[in-house]
């Protein structure tokens, strides 16, 4: 009897075979759309106009969160961006935002949470302003200089607070910002 259910093109396993790889490629097609639309599509965001251009030659990204995984720097900006390992001290990590710390410690041992390993990356200045379009620049974070633990000058995204003045950082407990609810 099962052999006669394989064999039937109509039996209920092979319907629900061909359901379940249809629903996977509707999925598929949906989360490329999603990519598309969010990384590339000229409607969902615009640069607010106050911003500066992206100047051109290379550039110096710090990155510690999303984008420390190879295949979203793929999606974002079309190549991995030679990726080096990197640590930023004096700052906290707090959620999707980074933050100095400015409160003096009371021992002379550096707190262990202010210290952020990441990645440094190398990028164009088309690929910075396709990162600029994934962080949404000016709308949800902001990009500024800073050193990192090698001396060297880089780019790091923070984030924005959603009712601050416009380029307002938030913060975390502990840092020059105030905390504030995203």
């Amino acid at each position: 009897m099962s052999s006669r259910i394989l064999a039937n093109p109509d039996s209920r396993l092979k319907r629900g075979v061909k359901r379940c790889v249809m629903l996977a490629g509707i999925l598929l097609l949906a989360v490329a759309t999603w990519l598309w639309f969010t990384m590339l599509s000229p409607w969902y965001y615009q640069r607010p106009p106050d911003l500066a251009p992206v100047a051109d030659g290379p550039h110096q990204v710090f990155v510690y969160g999303t984008l420390r995984y190879a295949p979203i720097r793929f999606v974002v900006m079309g190549t991995s961006g030679s990726p080096e390992a990197a640590s930023l001290g004096g700052y906290r990590r707090c959620g999707l935002n980074i933050a100095p710390i400015t409160i003096p410690s009371v021992t002379t041992k550096p707190a262990p949470d202010s210290l952020i390993n990441g990645l440094v990356l190398e990028v164009s200045a088309l690929e910075l302003a396709r990162l600029d379009r994934y962080e949404r620049l000016g709308v949800r974070y902001t990009r500024r200089q800073i050193t990192l633990q090698d001396d060297t000058p880089a780019w790091v995204y923070r984030r924005l607070a959603s009712k601050a003045p416009a380029g307002e950082a938030i913060g975390c407990p502990g840092s020059d910002t105030i905390d504030r609810p995203i």
